[in-house]
């Protein structure tokens, strides 16, 4: 394929990104995708696809432009779909439309699709390219691309601590270290997570409802918020690790309807759960009570989980950690002191010398509200 692109080229596809962004907290278990349909150097049709189940990038472009999509260019942020799912495939309608040229940022990496959609398009007298603004594209999904190519889902584990490592004081006393605007931040990262992760710990310490509360999330999207309508913003799955049977059904986290998966190590038939409370059995590890977290993730893989973040205390966080099952940390760190006796940010018992730390890459580094948000990526 012919990978020269000129300035529209990128001016069109960077159009196609920025509208596949607006499916950030909706398209889940499906890829986050952007369509620009473009005739005589004119847009003729724009979309993205908004959830499963409802039309793929192309068709809603497709749509917009109608008949005059034939012998139009389209640029689109991930190769269109070539084979029957929920909806119909892509590569079919961009045939039908009349589309004389495809441009795609990126292959699909579901083995399904790679490839294929652009060799049905190729084979339909479609000229078609790929590539152009790849990276940017694959960013967009991150978490579809680790899925499909390892069948894992990409990790996030989300910690606040003060300047000096601390998430607590000695007697547990947490709330609240960070600033509100760093505690709304962290609405984003909930409402783009097909799950959450947390620990019973957390739970019932924090009084935690660990669900997106579209309030914050609106607030701080700002003249964004049209982008993403309150209806279409769907709440991650709460996964909660509980082998000691510790939650009950009257806690504050179980008036928060949304689905719970309740992960525990034994059968316990005593409690009435909520209706959307499923309760797991899963293995333990070869500590003996605590879950195995690589079952746990699997499982949640399984699920066509794309995204999953943890928001718990240091033990779980560091479990996860330790076992290399996180891909990266964000931290907000406060400016506060909290002093040696308070609690520390993770615990990693099987890190003993300087040669086991865990290596990690800043990504990002940001001031939200007065504190640090740090991105990093473990190596």
């Amino acid at each position: 394929m012919n990978t020269s692109f000129t300035n529209l080229d990128h001016q069109f596809m960077a159009q196609a990104i920025r509208l596949a962004e607006r499916g950030v907290y909706t398209t889940s278990p499906n890829p986050r995708v952007g369509c620009v349909i473009v005739k005589d150097g004119e847009v003729i049709g724009e979309g993205f696809h908004v959830k499963a189940g409802e039309g793929h990038a192309e068709v809603n472009a497709l749509a917009m432009a109608g008949d005059n999509a034939k012998n139009s260019t389209a640029y689109v942020t991930l190769e269109p779909c070539s084979h029957f799912g929920r909806t119909p495939p892509c590569a079919k309608a961009l045939i039908e439309a009349g589309v004389s040229k495809v441009i795609a940022a990126m292959v699909d990496p579901n083995p399904q699709v790679s490839g294929h959609g652009l060799t049905m398009l190729e084979q339909a007298g479609i000229e078609t390219q790929s590539g152009l603004l790849e990276q940017d594209a694959k960013l967009l999904n991150i978490g579809f691309i680790k899925r499909m190519t390892s069948g894992l889902p990409y990790i996030r584990c989300k910690l606040a601590s003060s300047l000096d490592g601390k998430t607590a004081m000695a007697n547990g006393e947490s709330q609240w270290i960070t600033s509100q605007e760093a505690r709304q931040d962290v609405q984003k990262l909930r409402a783009q997570s097909c799950a959450i992760i947390s620990g019973a710990d957390s739970i019932i310490m924090d009084n935690a409802r660990m669900n997106v509360r579209w309030s914050e999330l609106a607030e701080i999207l700002g003249d964004l918020k049209s982008n993403y309508p309150q209806e279409n913003i769907r709440q991650p799955v709460r996964v909660i690790i509980d082998t000691k049977n510790r939650l009950t059904p009257d806690l504050t986290f179980f008036t928060a309807e949304s689905p719970v998966l309740l992960i525990r190590t034994s059968i316990e038939n005593t409690q009435q759960w909520p209706h959307f409370v499923e309760k797991v059995i899963l293995p333990s590890s070869s500590k003996g009570t605590q879950v195995d977290l690589t079952a746990l993730i699997k499982m949640l893989a399984e699920k066509a989980f794309n995204e999953i973040l943890i928001e718990s205390g240091m033990t779980l966080a560091g479990a996860f950690i330790e076992q290399n099952l996180v891909d990266e940390l964000v931290l907000y760190q406060a400016p506060k002191l909290l002093g040696h006796e308070g609690k520390g940010l993770v615990m990693m018992p099987l890190v003993e010398k300087l040669s086991q730390a865990k290596p990690l890459t800043f990504s990002d580094i940001t001031l939200v509200g007065g504190d640090l948000k740090i991105t990093a990526k473990f190596k």
